[in-house]
């Protein structure tokens, strides 16, 4: 009779179980592949399986995030439209140095991310951290109006102490700081962490905050957006976050190489309408509204031309995804991509094959130490099932590579938070600069081919060369990535 309780207990995890599983199946916005995988947990591991999907696989509501937001840019509205309709009716000629075969790709961000293709009078390619956070502490010490930050990671670190000592000195000064974080991807600050930066005015908010006072049950649908803005006329977008590894302070990890864009231009507008956006959807208080200095005039509008597009669990379609589809979709000669992670959907391994067997040079280079192994463990197992179609295969042996960039043709290409993976493409909120420049194009090529000699190739003889273990691992995590 003791055990009477455990035997009650566990019939009814296999009632909750029946009943999330019909939850799962008739009522989540879930891919077939995810829902399924999502059963076959909770049939095996009932009870285990009821819990980690209470942390990791329940869809966001819009409700959560307190739609909609108490922000219009009716300018930027109405060129979004502009451009839309003369896309529509034939009349839309950017420039001469944009190839016709990118044009439906820039006509679909218009049309479902708001997307308008602005110019970007300099483009400044960062892959090395210290040189990204050189840059940006030099940018926000002249600042001279605000200063608006995003990121999903900020540590109470050196790095991270002495960015926020310098916006605190900046908002003594007047200029007033905005920074938002995600509050599971930053859960390492203390509770005091803003005190002195708040003291002197500035303004902080987390993503997603907490229920409780430390713990994030919400493991899913953070903001991994990283993006900075300087009196709406400098921007900072891509892959570094902020913290000693990403200054190459960490062993584990040894040099970090990643890659952010530095831009000036009126393609910063769109930096800042989004942050706008994100902030609001996050701050109770504190609302940010349209004003001119947000978003001042541009004398200089030449330069190279690229849109913003964000996604996340929100949308009704997956648009950095659908972007990268585009592209691999026009490539002709080349595709070079760079990912931490790597664990695409069928959609994008079709691609992928099926530009490979018609003889588009495809390449994709991926870590060669892991940060997290069942992770890549996936990685492998995706990475070789595309060997057998001839894309080629890298791993960066200098560091750990978590730049995420997609090139093609030398004419596009992508930098921004977003992975291959099936994570960015549907549960986090990413944000990604499509570029359609082939100047800087040609830059980031050199750049991959540069760290292409500090990598190794990966064949079938070295993935046939592997244990029995780390075999059976790449299998059984390719049997749960679509819940990864």
């Amino acid at each position: 009779m003791s055990l009477d309780w455990l035997s009650t207990l566990s019939n009814i995890f296999i009632v909750l179980n029946v009943v999330l599983a019909f939850f799962i199946l008739f009522f989540e916005r879930k891919t077939a592949s995810s829902a399924w995988a999502w059963i076959m947990i909770l049939f095996f591991i009932p009870i285990v399986g009821f819990v980690l999907y209470l942390l990791f696989g329940k869809s966001l509501r819009r409700e959560r995030l307190d739609l909609p937001v108490a922000y219009e840019n009716q300018n930027f509205l109405e060129l979004m439209n502009c451009q839309l309709n003369e896309m529509r009716d034939n009349r839309f000629l950017p420039t001469t140095t944009i190839p016709e075969k990118w044009w439906d790709l820039i006509q679909m961000n218009l049309t479902r991310t708001e997307a308008p293709l602005l110019k970007a009078s300099d483009i400044k390619i960062l892959n090395d951290g210290t040189k990204k956070f050189d840059a940006l502490f030099n940018d926000i010490q002249h600042a001279t109006d605000h200063v608006h930050l995003q990121y999903f990671i900020l540590k109470n670190d050196e790095l991270g102490q002495r960015l926020v000592t310098l916006l605190t000195e900046k908002a003594k000064q007047g200029v007033e700081i905005v920074f938002l974080y995600d509050d599971l991807g930053s859960k390492s600050l203390p509770k005091n962490f803003f005190k002195e930066l708040e003291a002197a005015g500035g303004k902080t908010a987390a993503f997603l905050p907490a229920l409780l006072s430390s713990i994030n049950p919400r493991f899913n649908h953070r903001n991994h957006r990283k993006l900075v803005i300087v009196d709406g006329l400098i921007g900072y977008i891509g892959g570094f976050n902020v913290g000693d590894e990403y200054v190459g302070k960490n062993i584990k990890f040894g040099y970090w190489r990643d890659t952010h864009l530095r831009i000036e231009g009126e393609t910063v507008h769109s930096l800042q309408n989004r942050f706008f956006i994100d902030w609001n959807q996050a701050a109770k208080s504190n609302q940010l509204e349209y004003a001119e200095h947000y978003f001042p005039e541009i004398i200089n509008q030449t330069g190279a031309l690229m849109q913003i597009v964000a996604s996340g669990p929100l949308e009704r379609h997956e648009e950095i995804k659908n972007g990268y589809l585009k592209m691999i979709h026009h490539a002709r000669h080349s595709i070079y991509i760079q990912t931490p992670y790597f664990i695409p959907d069928k959609s994008i391994m079709n691609a992928l094959q099926t530009a490979a067997l018609g003889g588009v040079d495809v390449q994709i280079m991926i870590p060669n130490q892991a940060d997290h192994i069942f992770v890549h463990s996936a990685t492998l197992s995706y990475a070789r099932e595309l060997l057998q179609d001839g894309v080629k295969i890298f791993c960066y042996t200098n560091g750990f590579l978590h730049a995420k960039t997609v090139i093609v043709d030398q004419e596009a290409y992508s930098v921004g938070s977003a992975n291959m993976d099936i994570r960015s493409f549907a549960l986090n909120f990413e944000l990604n600069a499509f570029v359609y420049d082939p100047q800087s194009a040609l830059e980031m090529t050199n750049i991959f081919l540069q760290d292409k000699k500090l990598s190794v190739q990966m064949t079938e003889q070295v993935f046939n060369e592997q244990s029995r273990i780390e075999n059976t691992k790449q299998v059984i995590a390719k049997l749960v990535s679509p819940i990864m």
